[in-house]
């Protein structure tokens, strides 16, 4: 059920007219939280400082993807440790991935791998919390992820949400991935389900079946009258006829052509979208793409299931291919397309698998070592960071942490990591404790 108005009543017995009328459907086509979105992010807008110009793709694979398995591997390890896959040759000699991996491989020279990350947690849903803001978990405050200040910070460049979140696969249990004390109007505006299926569609921007656009406007219509007629009535005033510019910016998204092109994957040519794989996590890249040619700032990419602790490697003989495939095509697809410049993409997950193969043939969470990945934005292409001991147990030498990995990303975006933030109780808050990763340009 839509609300459009805001929720003044202490209880639910006590309703004005005007909220009756809305709730009962006058506008229950419209789905979930668009004007209040859109109202939110132009304020952020107006107190905005104008800044880079660089914006943000996030790969997140939720449940911890195995850093053994994929792009930190042992092979002179013993079984218990190395596991049931070999190991490749990349584009950069010397350096090995497992056979599980062959694009990641190839195309090595565009991106950065890092292998000396200690994400200093090892709990689903703290996770999502830490690797997404950087900072440590705190059951008293909740610090906002990376979207969510880009949001704030930056605000919207036109009609599109600044932070779009593709797919649902964002534990928030402990609120990982949300605007936490920056307020619910900097939350990601998520679309759900599979873009890879023909039945895809996106709430709040394409039109229900049986609904025109006349029909719309006719509702918008109604809407105005029942905001004339109750306005004398209302406590604030100067709130509600603030309200109205950002209803019409909500309407004019939903009917908006270019806003519906940008979320239609159908405009892209076959050849494109068979680079990217006809799957979930491939076609989610590609709009995640479309997401940021059309203008928005920051798009988060989630991909479920990454939890092995049994049957490890059938498991990621699933998983992996369609990471395989989508990773490099995004890298080429928005280098073909002069993007890649202005575009920083990394790919995090939960944290690092344990060493040693437990005895369902999986392996289980591990807590100080993990692998990220990173390209554009002047990142350096074919370059390792770092590496852990013999057994991928710990980093050897120095090591980055998600602070780190927060700080290269504001610095990326231009946004100051000194800035603070005031919560609602009045608590101020330094943005970001990290610094930036010098490897990463």
């Amino acid at each position: 059920m839509l609300r459009l108005m805001p929720v003044r009543r202490a209880n639910c017995e006590t309703r004005t007219r005007r909220e009756f009328l809305v709730e009962a459907g006058s506008l229950s086509a419209l789905g979930l939280g668009l004007p209040q979105l859109l109202q939110a992010e132009a304020e952020a807008a107006g107190k905005g400082v104008a800044r880079g110009d660089i914006n943000c793709i996030l790969i997140w694979t939720r449940g911890g993807t195995s850093h053994h398995d994929t792009l930190d591997p042992k092979p002179e390890a013993n079984a218990e440790v190395r596991g049931d896959f070999g190991v490749i040759d990349t584009a950069v000699p010397g350096v090995q991935f497992t056979d599980q991996m062959p694009n990641f491989a190839r195309e090595l020279d565009r991106y950065t791998v890092m292998r000396n990350l200690n994400p200093r947690n090892g709990s689903h849903s703290t996770a999502d919390a830490i690797m997404m803001s950087g900072r440590k978990f705190n059951p008293s405050i909740t610090y906002p992820c990376f979207g969510s200040t880009v949001s704030k910070e930056l605000g919207p460049r036109n009609a599109l949400p600044s932070f779009i979140q593709l797919g649902t696969n964002v534990d928030q249990r402990f609120n990982g991935g949300l605007a936490g004390y920056l307020g619910m109007q900097h939350n990601a505006f998520v679309v759900p389900g599979d873009p890879s299926s023909d039945k895809f569609t996106v709430r709040d921007v394409s039109l229900p079946n049986g609904l025109t656009a006349a029909r719309l406007d006719r509702r918008r219509q109604a809407l105005a009258k029942i905001d004339t007629l109750q306005r004398q009535l209302d406590e604030q005033p100067e709130a509600l006829q603030a309200t109205d510019a950002y209803y019409q910016s909500a309407f004019n998204m939903i009917t908006s052509a270019a806003t519906k092109t940008a979320f239609d994957l159908g405009q892209e040519d076959q050849k494109t979208r068979d680079a990217y794989g006809s799957h979930n996590l491939g076609q989610s890249c590609l709009l995640a793409r479309r997401m940021i040619e059309a203008g928005c700032r920051f798009v988060t990419v989630t991909s479920g299931g990454w939890d092995t602790h049994r049957d490890n490697f059938n498991g990621l003989k699933k998983l992996l291919p369609p990471l395989d495939q989508a990773w490099p095509a995004l890298l080429a697809d928005l280098e073909d397309r002069g993007l890649l410049k202005t575009t920083f993409v990394f790919w995090l997950t939960d944290f690092g698998r344990t060493p040693v193969i437990n005895s369902a043939t999986g392996r289980d969470h591990w807590s100080t070592a993990s692998i990220a990945t990173f390209a554009g934005a002047n990142v350096p292409g074919g370059q390792i960071v770092g590496k852990t001991d013999e057994t991928g147990a710990r980093p050897v030498g120095k090591e980055y942490y998600p602070s780190d990995i927060a700080a290269t990303v504001y610095t990326k975006l231009g946004i100051p990591l000194d800035t603070h933030h005031v919560a609602p109780d009045g608590r101020p808050n330094r943005l970001c404790i990290g610094n930036p990763i010098a490897e990463l340009g």
